[in-house]
């Protein structure tokens, strides 16, 4: 995977602002929050341009998972889910791979955002430097589950 130019500028200000002070935090708040939203936006970008390269059988496992997660999340049957029977348990292992690295990220992205909200609301500077560490960590399991959806693409293409 390329480097991200949004992600490398969020990267640097995240990096920055763990030093930063609280009016300083006060002041660059909506350049960070910008900033940290044009790299989420780069990062999802890039993973849907990978995804988009998988052939169907990767995608219908892929969106198996997805869908059963959604189930269990919000307690409705898919109309759009698989039959499990038609999915290649082979290829239902790579894609659990892939849907396990974006779980990760999705939970870690959402406890950054939920560390800057408190920060915001506490005005603590310590919760703002943790939000930024957070966030940077984010950043890392992205990039971590694009590789991850690449591999997975690759394996299956070359399978």
């Amino acid at each position: 995977m390329k480097k991200l130019e949004a992600v490398e500028n969020a990267r640097a200000i995240m990096t920055e602002g763990i030093e930063w002070g609280v009016f300083k935090w006060l002041a660059q708040k909506p350049k960070v929050r910008n900033i940290a939203d044009l790299a989420t936006e780069a990062l999802n970008n890039a993973e849907d341009s990978v995804k988009a390269t998988w052939n169907d059988d990767l995608k219908r496992a892929f969106n198996y998972l997805a869908t059963q997660d959604d189930e269990a999340s919000n307690g409705k049957k898919s109309k759009t889910r698989p039959p499990l029977k038609d999915i290649d348990p082979e290829l239902l292992a790579i894609a659990r791979g892939v849907f396990e690295a974006d779980e990760e990220r999705e939970t870690m992205r959402l406890d950054a955002e939920d560390t800057f909200a408190e920060s915001e609301r506490e005005l603590s500077v310590a919760m703002a430097r943790e939000g930024a560490r957070k966030a940077l960590a984010t950043y890392d399991l992205h990039e971590k589950a694009i590789r991850k959806a690449e591999a997975a693409g690759r394996k299956v293409a070359g399978g």
